[in-house]
């Protein structure tokens, strides 16, 4: 690593003694690497620690970059001090012209004091930061009623006009019972008509006008049966007039 040492120039015992302290004392002092230390001379570094010397000759460990290397003390040397920066007399900052008038700025003095070498320096006053003016928001402010006219007042909604009522169902009920045929008509709860006694006739010609097969056979079956029955009845009753004729006749003839 190191491509040649020479004792010369390197790190004194007592300048080694003065870098342990300092490690003591919680700080990295600075040092140079010597032209011992090949390509990386005249390269700043920071002692880090100081290990046993009998182990290894490279036993002070310096941090370089990102690295932390041992060297050994003929490879470095106490880095010298900054000399200290001579005193500079302070420039007046420059002044930009600003739509908006800047605060108060201290004009520095055009006749300055002598400046002494020894004085420890003084940094140049930085210079003035140019004022800009608020920039417009972009949002405009509301704009306010004035006293002497009123607002106008919100016209309230108007009211969605009420669905109207849908009527009640309708049912008419056509029946058939003990041989007579009634109707009754229902609106909802509400009877509109009890039911009452029609003819079979006018039976047929309800039916008839809903056209429902089913309904119209069933009731001129119902109808027909009851026809049948009646001309039954029809032919006794003629039967039974016919005999009373003829014994009415019979009682006439004995007078």
């Amino acid at each position: 690593m190191v491509a040649a040492r020479t004792a010369a120039g390197g790190l004194s015992t007592v300048e080694l003694e003065q870098i342990r302290d300092t490690l003591a004392a919680g700080r990295k002092p600075k040092v140079v690497f010597t032209e011992a230390a090949g390509q990386i001379a005249g390269q700043l570094g920071q002692v880090v620690q100081l290990t046993d010397p009998e182990l290894s000759e490279e036993w002070v460990v310096v941090r370089f970059g990102r690295d932390e290397l041992p060297f050994s003390p003929a490879d470095l040397k106490i880095a010298p001090k900054a000399a200290p920066a001579r005193r500079t007399p302070a420039v007046p900052a420059p002044r930009e012209e600003t739509s908006v008038p800047a605060p108060s700025t201290v004009e520095p003095s055009t006749d300055p004091a002598p400046v002494d070498a020894a004085a420890e320096p003084v940094p140049a006053a930085p210079p003035a930061e140019p004022v800009t003016a608020p920039a417009e928001t972009k949002e405009k402010e509301p704009v306010k009623e004035s006293a002497g006219i009123p607002a106008p007042r919100a016209t309230p909604a108007k009211k969605a006009a009420p669905k109207p009522k849908a009527p009640a169902g309708l049912t008419v009920t056509l029946a058939y019972a003990d041989g007579e045929w009634t109707v009754a008509a229902n609106q909802g709860a509400k009877s509109l008509a009890k039911p009452y006694v029609i003819k079979a006739s006018e039976a047929l010609k309800m039916v008839g006008m809903l056209d429902v097969p089913g309904v119209h056979e069933a009731v001129e079956e119902i109808v027909s049966a009851a026809r049948a029955e009646a001309e039954s009845q029809a032919e006794r009753l003629r039967a039974e007039l016919a005999e009373i004729e003829a014994r009415l006749a019979e009682l006439r003839e004995a007078e």
